[in-house]
């Protein structure tokens, strides 16, 4: 929409802080771990986040080559789902804000 409203609709109310903080702007970093096999962390990222192999593997790499991987990234409260979901399959996985948003 353009800066000038249509009639009868009105502008959304400004994002506090606070609010901003919780929506968005939030990763989810899978960390290495000597425990689990690579072929394992492909199958886990392809399951939870619906990645295709290629994408699968070349995010574990990451992770088995650098000790780390955003594997994730967006709103708070769908980033701690994920991260929650990532440790029930063994992985370790935080959170941290993003700072480009």
């Amino acid at each position: 929409m353009t800066s000038v409203q249509a009639k009868g609709h009105t502008a959304p109310a400004p994002i506090s802080e606070t609010e901003l903080a919780l929506q968005g702007g939030w990763r989810v970093v899978v960390l290495n771990d000597p425990v689990n096999l690579m072929s394992y962390v492909v199958m886990v990222f392809r399951k939870v986040f619906g990645y295709e192999e290629a994408r699968a593997r070349r995010l574990m790499l990451e992770v088995h080559e650098q000790g780390r991987s955003v594997v994730w990234s967006g709103l708070r409260e769908k980033a701690e789902a994920y991260a929650f979901t990532l440790q029930q399959w063994h992985l370790t996985a935080i959170l941290e804000p993003d700072e480009a948003h």
